[in-house]
């Protein structure tokens, strides 16, 4: 029932905005990701950790996948959901569709670096084995605001 599955979409995306909160609150991009896999019986909540981790690559979403593999032991994630508060970057949708995640659910757009529809399109790219069902919007107001609110104070001129 879609109204089912949006309202376990939101629940979802709740604990992928606190996730994003903790990021922030560290200094990080406030960024999180919740991975579900349902056959398994797993759900695993990550966040940015890029400057705790000096690591270009521990994207919130890459955090969710690698620690699923992890729990799993296998680097294919079949099946799984991948929500992310901001449009996964080209990144970490490369490694949804090398995982085989089956949907990706995100809160805001981000049309300077989104790999799910905003500037590329991964999941639906024809020409690579496997496609990732993209669900955007999802809270996008919450997400959009975290956002925002985090990058405000830091883009603002100090005065003459």
């Amino acid at each position: 029932m879609p109204g089912q599955d949006m309202k376990k979409h939101e629940n979802y995306m709740q604990m992928a905005l606190s996730c994003a909160a903790k990021a922030g609150e560290s200094g990080e991009v406030p960024v999180g990701a919740v991975l579900v896999l349902e056959g398994a019986n797993l759900v695993i909540e990550a966040q940015n950790s890029v400057i705790a981790g000096s690591d270009p690559s521990a994207h919130a979403e890459m955090n969710a996948m690698r620690a699923a593999a992890a729990r799993t032991g296998n680097y294919r994630l079949a099946g799984a959901v991948l929500y992310s508060t901001i449009e996964p970057c080209l990144m970490c949708m490369g490694a949804a569709v090398h995982a085989r995640i089956g949907t990706v659910v995100y809160g805001a757009p981000d049309p300077k670096w989104g790999g799910a529809g905003s500037l590329y399109h991964f999941g639906h790219d024809g020409r690579l084995n496997h496609s990732v069902e993209v669900i955007g919007g999802v809270l996008e107001d919450a997400c959009k605001k975290m956002m925002q609110d985090f990058f405000r104070p830091k883009r603002k001129k100090p005065q003459a």
